[in-house]
């Protein structure tokens, strides 16, 4: 009697606590959450450009009967062959509530640095109910990873071309001025200035007294000769003193 008392107790027991249980796990259960990410209609091809910001626009639609809170959205690309982890892309975050029935457009964008090839870009969704968290899967498919067009007329890359150009241009001179030193102009010497002699005050224009004695007996004798020559020349003599010395060279002829 004790025995069946308690499997008839064990019984009832399991059929009153199973149904908690599984009404427990329903109501717990993930929400459900469409999203999905496609690139503008300005890349139609999917590209991801080196160097530039790469958008994507996400569409989420809350098909649950609760409201949940969207988190943001990450991403990460892979090789395609592998499944080898090549990085993970920015985090965008959210904080947006999004109420039951309704549908939002989000925008997502990460920036590419990576070798040109295909690659598998994956974009996920992050959202919360109830204070747990949930992934969805936004985009998953093979990209291509394309380097920037150049242009002649793009601005940056021009003004990143005369930035380069300046800064090499300033450390070629400086290694040609190190090598190949500018000549050292010589200094001009001033000519000598010779002082025109100033004139001495006095009669004859100088000064007799700082001349040594025998510059003046010099100087003198020369004016006497001078004066005698210029003053008695042939035309000039007198008749008495021409028939006088005619005379005397006569005599001495005798």
């Amino acid at each position: 009697m004790r025995y069946s008392s308690f499997f008839a107790f064990a019984l009832s027991f399991s059929l009153f606590v199973v149904p908690t249980v599984s009404l427990d796990i329903v109501t717990e259960t993930e929400p459900e959450i469409l999203a999905t990410a496609a690139f503008p209609e300005d890349n139609a091809f999917g590209h991801v450009v080196n160097g530039e910001r790469n958008r994507l626009v996400l569409t989420v639609e809350n098909k649950s009967d609760r409201n949940v809170t969207l988190v943001g959205a990450t991403g990460a690309l892979h090789h395609p062959e592998t499944e080898v982890l090549v990085k993970n892309l920015t985090s965008l975050p959210y904080g947006v509530l999004l109420l039951e029935g309704t549908q939002l457009q989000l925008p997502y964008a990460f920036y590419s640095e990576f070798i040109p090839g295909d690659l598998r870009l994956t974009v996920w969704l992050e959202h919360s109910v109830d204070g747990k968290n949930y992934r969805v899967s936004a985009y998953d498919s093979i990209v291509s990873i394309v380097e920037a067009p150049i242009s002649i007329f793009d601005l940056k890359m021009l003004s990143t071309y005369l930035v380069v150009a300046a800064i090499l241009g300033g450390v070629g001179y400086s290694v040609f001025l190190t090598y190949f030193p500018a000549p050292k102009k010589k200094k001009s010497q001033a000519p000598d200035t010779i002082s025109e002699p100033v004139a001495a005050s006095g009669v004859g224009g100088y000064q007799e007294e700082w001349i040594p004695e025998h510059h003046l007996r010099k100087t003198k004798g020369g004016k006497k000769q001078s004066g005698v020559v210029s003053g008695t020349s042939a035309d000039e003599l007198s008749a008495p003193e021409t028939s006088g010395t005619e005379g005397k060279r006569r005599k001495g002829r005798k």
